[in-house]
């Protein structure tokens, strides 16, 4: 029997909406399951995501684990988690590395999908355009959100993108390392019994 999430995520691979604006295409990267714990809300796909069509397969997937204390096989259990960027194909690259995501994304199927996971007990809410969208407000800055997670603790965890890009970020910011993330991943292995 083919549910409603099955049917919402044929459209999306099948989406064209702005594949204009894209210089290798559309292919929308996404893991969604109406049973899954976690939510990981990331901003868009790279390069080797989009060759690869898997998400967080690259650098930034292996930091990601790494912070959350969990291994490959979980990361891509669908059962367990749902990651959902806020652009699902590659925007492109900048001046100063990938473009933002398409804002088509968002305003056509996100609420959508997010509707269509009862499950999630924790979102990880990594990088500026992802926190604008669950967390409003986008004249705070990253730092500034992730500095204050226990405001949004339990359900929500602001974080940094875990891009080798910001290697500087992080050494400057070494509470990161010690406050937040031991609690996350003890929350992850909480919500995941593992």
């Amino acid at each position: 029997m083919i549910s409603a999430l099955d049917l919402l995520l044929d459209e999306i691979k099948q989406c064209t909406l702005c594949c204009d604006h894209l210089s290798l295409g559309c292919n929308p990267v996404l893991q969604v399951n109406q049973k899954a714990k976690i939510l990981i809300a990331g901003q868009a796909p790279g390069i080797k995501v989009h060759e690869s069509g898997i998400p967080f397969n690259d650098a930034s997937g292996e930091r990601l684990r790494d912070w959350m204390g969990i291994s490959r096989d979980v990361f891509y259990d669908a059962n367990r988690i749902a990651i959902l960027p806020m652009g699902f194909c590659y925007p492109g690259t900048g001046k100063s590395g990938d473009l933002p995501p398409r804002v088509e994304c968002a305003s056509t199927w996100r609420r959508q999908v997010l509707d269509s996971l009862p499950n999630i007990e924790i979102t990880l809410v990594i990088g500026k355009y992802a926190q604008d969208y669950h967390l409003g407000n986008g004249k705070i800055s990253v730092t500034e959100r992730v500095k204050s997670w226990q405001d949004y603790w339990p359900t929500i965890v602001p974080l940094p993108h875990p891009s080798p890009r910001n290697n500087r970020w992080l050494s400057k910011n070494v509470w990161f390392e010690s406050d937040v993330l031991p609690n996350l991943r003890l929350r992850i292995s909480q919500t995941l019994r593992l």
